[in-house]
């Protein structure tokens, strides 16, 4: 039963899809990778929801509330507020030149060559570890709660393997061949599938929990497990406090203002008005965001009294439990949506960059449209089979979550630099953006993969030689022996704007930077933006109060 309702409600979805898009242009870049600029605000916020609500969010943050408790939130909450500086700040910006990769805009402020360096730091890291993460965190929520392993007769490992193929297959036939559009149009259903299955996980397991008793789960669930509901991170937990006000909303600014697997959405919009009150609406959701996120891991928690072995495995296996197996099916269904859905557009986002970006600049400048997007789905189709070929080794890499967050440093801090000092400053020159975007990923990658495990590692064998054995004590003093990826993040952020900055005061441009409005898009704000922009930052505010 469960698995007739999961292929009929994909089977459902992909035909509207096919219906609402089989009109598109697809010999047009521009409709190919943006629907020719017609995403109304609704279908921006269920695509974004999405788009971010994939199994990397649902099964790793699940996964880390279920080891630390609600303390993650903040991966949710604080996005909000980045939504609402990306609404009112950024995507003005955007659309009044026109920009269509966030590389564009790299280019007119600085050069092709600054653009082509930001293009292959994104395409890197979609490759190496976006979408192998997606495609591993949805082959182990698909597999766990259908047990795969058992309904092939295969071992764990292989049933990954199976369904990461199946997964990167059919994720690959949407983004390559639907373009943004069939993208966004199956975002939009899933988005409202998602939300109603995502409800249903955390209300199911509460009445387990309260014997038939919402409000009695809530209470059970709060009063045996304290721990588990302190927003306010120790110095060793994932999340320290003091991080919320470093490197963390600098994450947050970064995914969700210079992402261009995020922000290609807000982009697609038919004017400003419509991305704005998109990306608004979306954080509302957001704000929502931990109740099926973070709180399901908590559940888990208290039902299987912390004695799963893989943290990752605590969503799957609760769904498992807690659903009737018909709903089972329709929510793997949804979920199925949702990791296609990240799968996809970082896919598209890909092919967008790789064809606009780097084909056409640097492989045929005088390529048509038509050849811009059979390179690009070309580079997709590549790009799909290497995320498929990394994705299975995940499974050594610990906490999911912990890992895409870490590993992102890379490339997100030292991009979101040079978009930052390119937008506030007029006259810092091209040197700087390439010499700030690459001191920017070779410093974070000296910090974080040789002088921290170098220095931890040290304090660890000086503690065990002082005749310390406690894992938890030992743990504390790793931790405690380097500062945290975040604070390390805002660190380099500060000091790549400084250099970028010195090398503009010393070899300034000899034209001020303006920027053209292109006329493109309709670029009159919402009037509500600012006000409705309020009232999200209080809501995300009043919420950790609340909590602490």
């Amino acid at each position: 039963m469960g698995i007739i309702s999961f292929v009929g409600f994909t089977l459902l979805v992909a035909i509207i899809s096919y219906l609402a898009t089989r009109k598109t242009d697809e010999t047009s870049s521009d409709g190919y990778f943006l629907g020719g600029r017609s995403l109304t605000a609704v279908v921006i916020a269920g695509s974004l929801l999405l788009t971010n609500l994939s199994t990397e969010q649902i099964v790793g943050l699940n996964g880390s509330s279920y080891s630390e408790g609600i303390l993650v939130m903040a991966w949710e909450t604080l996005a909000a507020i980045a939504m609402v500086i990306t609404a009112i700040f950024l995507l003005p910006r955007y659309l009044k030149g026109g920009i269509t990769t966030v590389p564009q805009f790299l280019e007119r402020r600085y050069d092709t060559t600054t653009k082509a360096i930001t293009s292959g730091l994104f395409l890197t890291g979609y490759v190496v570890v976006f979408l192998p993460i997606v495609l591993y965190s949805g082959s182990l929520a698909i597999s766990t709660m259908f047990d795969v392993p058992e309904l092939l007769g295969v071992s764990k490992e292989w049933s990954i393997i199976i369904c990461v193929i199946g997964i990167g297959v059919i994720g690959s036939i949407y983004a390559i061949f639907g373009g943004l559009k069939a993208v966004a149009v199956s975002d939009t259903i899933n988005a409202v599938g998602l939300l109603i299955g995502g409800i249903m996980i955390p209300v199911f397991g509460l009445l387990e929990i309260g014997d038939g008793s919402i409000s009695e789960g809530i209470n059970t669930l709060m009063t045996t497990n304290p721990e588990k509901f302190k927003v306010i991170g120790d110095s060793d937990s994932s999340i320290p406090f003091a991080t919320i006000f470093t490197g963390m909303m600098l994450v947050q600014l970064f995914y969700w203002g210079t992402n261009q697997a995020i922000i290609q959405r807000a982009l697609g919009a038919k004017n400003l008005k419509e991305g704005q009150k998109g990306l608004l609406l979306g954080s509302f959701l957001k704000i929502l965001g931990p109740i099926i996120v973070v709180l399901p891991g908590i559940i888990a928690f208290h039902l299987f009294n912390g004695e799963l072995e893989v943290a990752d495995e605590a969503y799957p296996t609760l769904v498992s439990r807690v659903l009737p197996v018909s709903l089972v099916g329709f929510f793997a269904a949804v979920l199925f949506g949702a990791i296609l859905s990240s799968f996809n557009s970082a896919l598209n986002s890909s092919v967008t960059l790789f064809g606009l970006d780097i084909y056409k600049e640097y492989i045929n400048k005088e390529a048509s449209e038509k050849q811009v997007v059979k390179a690009g789905k070309s580079f997709g189709v590549l790009l799909a089979i290497l995320a498929m070929a990394v994705a299975p080794f995940i499974a050594k890499a610990g906490s999911l979550f912990d890992y895409l967050q870490e590993v992102n440093g890379i490339y997100s801090i030292p991009i979101l630099t040079i978009i930052v000092v390119g937008y506030l400053t007029k006259k810092v020159p091209a040197i700087a953006g390439k010499i700030g975007i690459i001191s920017g990923s070779v410093l974070y990658i000296i910090s974080q993969f040789i002088i921290k495990p170098i220095l931890q590692g040290n304090a660890v064998e000086a503690a065990k030689a002082n005749g310390i054995t406690d894992l938890v004590e030992l743990g504390r003093i790793e931790t405690s022996a380097y500062p945290h990826f975040l604070h390390v993040m805002a660190i380099l952020f500060v000091v790549n704007i400084i250099i970028m900055l010195i090398i503009g005061k010393l070899y300034p441009r000899e034209e001020a930077y303006e920027q053209q409005y292109t006329k493109e898009v309709d670029i009159t704000p919402w009037k509500y933006t600012k006000i409705v922009g309020a009232i999200v930052c209080l809501i995300v505010i009043s919420t950790y109060i609340y909590f602490n």
